[in-house]
């Protein structure tokens, strides 16, 4: 059931429509909007905490600005869910995430007011500032906007971008949504520095001296608004025993500000416009704002699962039979018992503690686990360094975002060789986070590269071994894949064994077979399923588990095409370049007659929806994969 808006937002079916209220409407305005995400989220899970404490900024900016022609950038884009509403997807917003209803994220294809399309972090800046760049070129005069927060800051590309904006100059407003949380809290210098700003008295009371005596001067010469601007930053220097990291830069910098203040924050922006040049205003909210559990527990709140918008208490799915653990689980679990016996594994993760479930290992290792922030390029390197001094670091880092660091992982890892071990997470299709979160092309990439070997567990108990070979063998890079969701086992804690690097498994071999199905990872469980109810009818197959994408297993491969004409291939990834496409590659060195017929992510975006959907889309979920060996087979 959809959610229902208040008086006010039911009457805005654009920004058009809220520029015609007046200052003071906007605070209830605001309210009924927070109540409106809280209503709909509590019943259709999404991220939660994010929106809720951008609420009075996005009323803020589309009464300030003339959206859709200015342009506003949304870093990192799970903070737009109040822009969606805002924006004319009111009426559709209990679709969110939903197949064939709204994405998650901003999307270009979705309303002319996406300026930008965003799922990844830290991109805001850049993106803005070509735009800015560009309006400059065609004397046009929008205004042009970041918003970056929830730890979208500390990735490398946002200092990139404000290095090349001071340097440019162009108009352009950078708004710093600073609430100390990425998923977890934020790490690094970064959230020191906007501490220091933040609580500095002395430092404020100059800055709202200077702020209130610049305003004054709005209309007096460039030459004396530069000299005026100087004796602003020295200033600022004095108080705070350093330069502003931001003027130093040539970024025009205000704040910090109250980021739940609707009206003023309004007026500033209005002030805002009229300043030439890039500028920065540093506003603080509170993530989850207005949600009593959220603003206490702001990482669970993040993106929760179905809750009572009254109590805060989660609906628990009612459940006949346990349920196993998320892979994600095993892995921090897993890692934790093998850290206790082998005091050189350590853990890395960008920004994704507890995502990963390194969190688990970090309280029992606190020293051994880095959290380097939204980084994902420093995470590789940084693992790297450490493997160069004899330790073995297990990077996790989900497929989408190692897509970020491929350039490392190629010159810093592959090329020297390094035991790196990459724990590939939420690989394959993802659900309802869509296209910019699936993590399907981890094989195609890291298969073309030298002396990387790739594995991809059927299983959480596999998975364990996997880890524990993986940190026992020292063969340089190592992927282990595994998918986002639930494990097979509830009895998985099972003794580790050793793996032979590059050696399948025949799950299932029948004399009579007619067709050899070969699965990589844990899509070979739906391959399981299927083959049960195919038995059924008396058709049959040889399975192989042959989890090794590089190396092959070429001992097994050659027996098999000895026997069957038909191999299908199965993984959730993209196709072109994949697992079934290494298979094909291996047998054009032979006189093989048979045919190969791959199934798996087509060469598409595939966007958001529930992971079997998804799969019933791709035809490689349980049923088609039934349909699809009767076919071969007749």
């Amino acid at each position: 059931m959809a959610a229902i808006a208040g008086p006010l937002l039911s009457k805005i079916n654009s920004p058009n429509d809220l520029r015609n209220m007046s200052l003071q409407e906007l605070i209830p305005l605001c309210d009924e909007l927070r109540q409106f995400i809280i209503d709909e989220v509590s019943c259709n899970p999404g991220h939660f905490g994010a929106s809720l404490g951008v609420v009075e900024l996005t009323v803020a900016l589309h009464y300030a600005l003339n959206t859709p022609n200015d342009l506003i950038v949304w870093d990192v884009g799970h903070q737009a869910y109040a822009h969606k509403i805002l924006t004319g997807r009111k009426e559709k917003f209990h679709t969110n995430r939903k197949m064939n209803g709204l994405a998650g994220f901003p999307s270009r294809f979705e309303s002319e007011y996406d300026a930008f399309g965003v799922g990844h972090s830290s991109t805001s800046i850049s993106a803005a500032l070509g735009m800015a760049v560009a309006d400059q070129l065609k004397n046009s005069e929008k205004q042009v906007v970041a918003v970056i927060g929830d730890g979208a800051m500390t990735g490398g590309m946002a200092f990139e971008a404000l290095n090349n904006a001071g340097a440019l100059q162009s108009d352009m407003i950078i708004i710093l949504n600073d609430n100390n949380m990425a998923i977890s809290d934020n790490s690094g210098a970064m959230k020191e520095y906007l501490i220091d700003i933040a609580t500095s008295r002395t430092y404020n009371k100059v800055k709202d001296d200077v702020w209130h005596f610049l305003g004054k001067m709005s209309r007096v010469g460039e030459g004396t608004q530069s000299m005026i601007q100087k004796v602003n930053n020295g200033l600022k220097s004095i108080v705070m025993k350093q330069s502003n990291m931001f003027e130093s830069l040539k970024i025009r910098y205000f704040g910090p500000v109250d980021g739940h203040d609707v009206v003023y924050l309004t007026k500033i922006l209005e002030d805002l416009k009229k300043i030439r040049g890039p500028k920065v205003l540093h506003i603080q909210t509170q993530k989850g704002k207005g949600f009593a559990a959220a603003e206490k527990d702001q990482t669970l709140w993040h993106a929760p699962a179905k809750f009572n918008k009254l109590t805060g208490e989660f609906i628990q799915p009612k459940k006949k039979t346990p349920t196993p653990p998320k892979y994600q689980k095993v892995f921090g679990e897993t890692l934790t018992e093998l850290a206790e016996k082998n005091d050189k594994i350590v853990g890395i993760t960008p920004a994704m503690l507890s995502g990963s479930s390194l969190d688990i290992m970090q309280e029992k290792f606190p020293d051994r686990v880095f959290d380097v922030g939204i980084a994902e390029q420093h995470a590789v390197t940084f693992s790297a360094g450490m493997a160069t001094q004899g330790m073995i670091p297990f990077c996790a880092i989900y497929s989408t975002f190692a897509q970020r660091a491929y350039d490392q992982i190629i010159h810093d890892v592959a090329i020297q060789n390094l035991n790196v071990i990459f724990a590939v997470d939420r690989a394959g299709l993802v659900g309802q986070d869509g296209v910019t979160h699936h993590g399907l092309f981890d094989i195609p990439a890291f298969r073309a590269v030298p002396n990387m070997t790739l594995s991809a567990p059927m299983d959480e108990i596999e998975m364990r071994h996997f880890m524990y070979t993986a940190q026992l063998k020292n063969v340089g890079p190592f992927v282990i894949r595994y998918p986002r969701g639930y494990g097979m086992h509830l009895d998985w804690k099972k003794d580790f064994e050793e793996i032979e690097i590059g050696k399948a498994r025949c799950l299932e071999i029948h004399d009579d077979s007619k067709i050899a199905v070969l699965s990589y990872g844990a899509v070979g469980n739906s391959v399981r399923y299927a083959a049960k109810t195919l038995r059924e009818e008396n058709v049959h197959i040889d399975h192989y588990d042959m989890r090794f994408a590089k190396p092959l297993d070429e001992k097994a491969l050659q027996a098999i095409i000895q026997k069957h004409k038909v191999i299908l291939t199965l993984e959730d990834g993209a196709i072109t370049g994949g697992f079934g496409s290494a298979i094909l590659e291996y047998l054009s060195g032979f006189e093989w007659s048979g045919r190969v017929v791959r199934l798996g992510v087509p060469d598409e975006l595939v966007h958001h929806g529930e992971q079997n959907e998804l799969r019933a889309l791709c035809g490689f979920d349980i049923k088609s994969i039934e349909q699809k060996i009767r076919e071969l087979i007749a």
